[in-house]
């Protein structure tokens, strides 16, 4: 991911993969139990598990894909952004089902099956049964699968997973296809609940991606809210206007949200701007801008906006501590300032000082030698004088 992505990240940029040997053999004892059980799924004999057509996707066994059934040779096969219907179920390596599909559609590239899948998707020909292996990096990572609202591993952390999954079909969807508002708002809607799950697994870069993804259904106007549909390729009624509208927001909130989360600005206060150009009061805009101008070093700018959440939502604490804080910094930082000029012109003055202590000590020097000087030709003078006097008499 980019800055940071997460040690548990189901999802990774394989740019920066390493090849590096099977996880499955790294834990020695525990880890061959896993490779022996998933080779007995595979087939009990040998010559069968020869016989089969093997790929090791990514040359270090950590996603292994197996044909079970092979697809017409005139088959096509899906590319990135098509969709696709496919059926799979997901098994430990105990033979435990954990996932189990039937004609689920999904978007390829879109993160909305593990990345073993989405990965190994492009590969697969219509019609084609094929049996995966994916090593946790590749599946559900160091955290696992929990169920909703509850401390129960569906998949426990650091589980091998093995899929068999089949490809129904696949195809590239023109605008026509999707002048529906059930289509677009059904798309919108699951790229962003996919992304508000990685969100949760602070997978941020694959929350931007999935955010984003939600706004080319949801957002067509090139990111104004305030623009509107084009009547003649979508006819929307007031209602179905106002719905898409409200979802469009809520992306846009959480996007800013998420790419404050990766320090990114200057991004998220384009995000932020989209809702309040629509929604001037929106709380959760207003407060997220103010972390935006927080990160961005524009303390003062983000107290006026804390202060305007405060009057909108007087029972919010959570504002209320982020104001305090946010006071106490502006009063270290004045303090810090202060002290910051009093040296620039303490620094200043003795400079001046030092300036005029040059100046003076050459005028000193000058009448000294100007008094000496004048001494001097007295003394002369009155020699003379005497010189005189006794030469006359």
């Amino acid at each position: 991911m980019d800055t940071e992505k997460s040690s548990s990240s189901s999802f990774e940029d394989l740019t920066n993969a390493e090849d590096t040997k099977d996880i499955r053999k790294a834990t020695a004892e525990a880890a061959s139990e896993e490779t022996s059980a998933a080779t007995t799924l595979v087939g009990d004999e040998g010559e069968e598990a020869e016989s089969e057509s093997e790929c090791d996707i990514l040359g270090n066994k950590q996603l292994i894909k197996r044909i079970i059934k092979k697809a017409p040779e005139e088959a096509k096969s899906p590319s990135r952004g098509e969709l696709v219907t496919i059926s799979f179920t997901g098994k430990l390596v105990d033979g435990k089902v954990v996932e189990e599909e039937k004609n689920f559609q999904c978007h390829v590239g879109d993160y909305e099956v593990v990345q073993g899948l989405d990965m190994v998707l492009p590969m697969l020909k219509v019609g084609e049964v094929a049996q995966v292996l994916v090593d946790p990096r590749f599946g559900y990572g160091t955290l696992g699968l929990k169920k909703d609202n509850d401390g129960d591993y569906i998949v426990p952390p650091n589980a091998h997973l093995i899929y068999e999954i089949e490809l129904l079909d696949c195809k590239y969807e023109e605008f026509a296809d999707l002048k529906t508002f059930e289509v677009i708002r059904k798309y919108g809607t699951r790229k962003k609940e996919r992304a508000n799950y990685f969100f949760k697994r602070l997978e941020y870069n694959t929350a931007i991606h999935l955010y984003r993804r939600a706004l080319d259904y949801l957002d067509t106007r090139d990111g104004d809210p305030e623009s509107e549909f084009d009547k003649e390729d979508l006819q929307l009624s007031n209602s179905e206007t106002q719905a898409i509208l409200d979802d469009r927001l809520i992306v846009y909130n959480n996007l800013a949200m998420t790419q404050i989360k990766i320090s990114a600005f200057d991004a998220a206060l384009k995000s932020v701007e989209n809702v309040l150009r629509c929604q001037p009061n929106n709380p959760k805009a207003l407060y997220r801008k103010g972390r935006i101008l927080e990160g961005k070093n524009d303390t003062q700018g983000a107290i006026k906006l804390f202060q305007k959440v405060a009057t909108l939502e007087p029972e919010n604490r959570g504002v209320q501590q982020d104001l305090a804080r946010l006071f106490i910094k502006a009063r270290r930082d004045q303090h810090n300032e202060k002290e910051m000029y009093q040296k620039m012109l303490g620094q200043a003055k003795k400079m001046e000082q030092k300036t005029a202590a040059r100046q003076k000590q050459p005028l000193v020097e000058n009448s000294k030698l100007k008094l000496l000087g004048y001494l001097m030709g007295s003394i002369l003078i009155g020699v003379a004088g005497v010189a005189i006097y006794r030469y006359k008499y």
